[in-house]
């Protein structure tokens, strides 16, 4: 971001001929003083307003510089960004005590820096996939000409989330092939489930801090949903773990009868039940993920379970949005079509 910087005895016609030749869309430069210390922001905007009040383009950026800016701590607290993000900002100065510039995030590219690692599990068979997985892990397999993977790494690149590691099992190999290389700039790594663990005993093949929080999801699922929503509410609830849930419906087609022993109080014709469903994307806290026994297959349900009974709280936060968990060809199809619309309206 260095093209972004400018400094503060640089002149006005300097300032507007840097804004002029950056490429990257976010025409915002950050002033700072000789010492690193961050002194303003400047827009075309402000320069004009600077040139209105008599300043001549000879004149110190400094004069142009809008000084009640905002920026963030080196911690980049979540709410922050978000309140900066909602403004329009985006260009955010990260400062430290001192004042001085440590870096920049371009909200255009990065909403929001979470502090969680996050794991993607990837080890599954896709039997229901079949003939489609029979040579490509369900992961890696296309949707609108990118892997499904790939998705959610960059929904955790966007949320930035940069400490991600994919547990694996079968056609492992060409999982690790994939992420050989970085992926949405993110350094995935990759671990190998050498028998089956469930469907979060794998997580006990990464070590971690027992401070934090851990996002664990599918890796063979799309969805919109807010990242940095689902984790405010965790902090919020001071929960142990958080469950995304989707809404879900079951309708009867019978009319049901309540009872009391063999007396019927009341019929219901044809009732519409509403219940909340596991949507596969969980926050857990590090302690819990450590209390996994190694390498001993433990399915989510069982931890949570866990969590319950020892007096863990454990809240969930409702999907609103898109998910799909593509479990069949019919899934799979209908995932295709919505991500062609998704990416058509740059949503995706």
């Amino acid at each position: 971001m260095d093209n972004h910087i400018i400094d503060i005895n640089a002149t006005i016609l300097q300032a507007l001929e840097q804004l002029n030749s950056l490429t990257d869309g976010v025409m915002t430069l950050i002033v700072t003083d000789t010492e690193g210390c961050v002194r303003g922001t400047m827009t075309d905007g402000d320069i004009r307003r600077a040139l209105l009040r008599g300043a001549s383009l000879q004149s110190p950026a400094g004069e142009a510089a809008h000084k009640d800016f905002a920026f963030t701590g080196p911690d980049t607290p979540v709410d922050r960004i978000k309140e900066a993000r909602l403004k329009g900002i985006r260009l955010l100065p990260v400062i430290d005590c001192d004042g001085k510039l440590v870096r920049a995030l371009d909200l255009t590219q990065v909403e929001t820096i979470l502090p969680l690692s996050a794991i993607l599990m990837a080890g599954g068979k896709g039997e229901r996939l079949r003939p489609l997985t029979l040579t490509t892990p369900k992961p890696l397999l296309e949707i609108d000409g990118m892997p499904i993977i790939d998705y959610n790494v960059r929904n955790l690149s966007r949320a930035g989330i940069t400490d991600v590691t994919v547990t694996t099992r079968y056609l492992a190999d060409q999982i690790i092939s994939h992420f050989s290389r970085p992926v949405f700039g993110i350094d995935v790594k990759c671990v190998v489930e050498e028998q089956p663990l469930g469907t979060i005993g794998a997580a006990s093949l990464i070590s971690r801090p027992d401070d934090g929080d851990t996002l664990v999801m599918n890796s063979d699922l799309l969805t919109t949903l807010s990242l940095e929503e689902m984790f405010l509410l965790h902090k919020a609830e001071k929960a142990d773990v958080t469950i995304a849930a989707i809404p879900y419906s079951v309708s009867v087609p019978y009319a049901i009868l309540a009872t009391d022993g063999r007396r019927v109080k009341s019929l219901e014709e044809k009732p519409t039940y509403s219940y909340y469903a596991n949507a596969g994307i969980y926050i857990f806290s590090n302690r819990l993920l450590n209390s996994i026994s190694p390498s001993t297959p433990t399915d989510a349900p069982e931890l949570i379970e866990k969590a319950i009974s020892d007096g863990g709280k454990v809240v969930f936060f409702p999907i609103d949005g898109t998910w799909i968990d593509i479990g069949s060809p019919a899934d799979f199809r209908h995932a295709e079509e919505l991500m062609r619309h998704h990416r058509a309206m740059g949503r995706f």
